[in-house]
């Protein structure tokens, strides 16, 4: 649930400090979701990563 919440912020376009801010979370636990995500979704850089999150319909307002 919060990897989801996390990467639909990055496809908005966030930083790691303004998600951590935004779901009152560390940056080292911010470090970590991205660091999950990344490896749950098998890609190789984080424009991919932001390309299939938009694909799926997250980071819209």
């Amino acid at each position: 649930m919060r990897e989801r919440e996390v990467l639909d912020l990055v496809a908005r376009g966030l930083d790691n400090l303004a998600i951590s801010r935004r779901l009152v979370l560390s940056p080292k636990t911010v470090r970590n979701h991205l660091s999950n995500i990344l490896t749950k979704l098998q890609a190789a850089t984080w424009a991919e990563v932001i390309v299939r999150a938009r694909q799926a319909g997250l980071g819209e307002s």
